[in-house]
């Protein structure tokens, strides 16, 4: 991912998730912060993201869509509440992006029982290449 477009699109995807249940909580609006923060996005730029709806782009690898789909679970885990309409979205938004839902269900499984919904990335890549087999 290295375009402007790319990272305001995986952006975008993250802050219409974090609005998914309604509203957009302290830590979700701190984690995408910190998300486009390393991205290179200013914060002002960043800020007017909120209010834009922009088309999204299609992720071209499947590292990077199952890199975005751990961004979007680590989000739906940062407020401490877990919605319903998150859990639905995140695996709908999972099939849209081509991943494996066995594979996905899985990951949010070990990330519930995870005291801190963090998991190592070399299991998150294990789960998915398990899938291929």
């Amino acid at each position: 991912m290295h375009t402007f477009e790319e990272k305001r699109s995986l952006l975008l995807e993250m802050i219409g998730f974090s609005t998914v249940d309604g509203k957009l909580h302290k830590r979700e609006y701190e984690f995408l912060a910190i998300v486009a923060q390393a991205l290179g996005i200013e914060k002002d730029v960043f800020n007017d993201l909120f209010h834009q709806e922009v088309p999204q782009l299609p992720i071209k690898t499947e590292f990077l869509r199952i890199q975005q789909f751990y961004r979007l679970a680590l989000l739906m885990y940062c407020d401490g509440v877990i919605h319903e309409k998150e859990t639905i979205a995140i695996k709908q938004i999972a099939i849209d992006m081509g991943l494996n839902p066995i594979a996905t269900k899985r990951i949010l499984k070990l990330m519930s029982e995870s005291p801190n919904a963090i998991i190592d990335g070399a299991v998150l890549l294990n789960i998915f290449q398990e899938q291929h087999n």
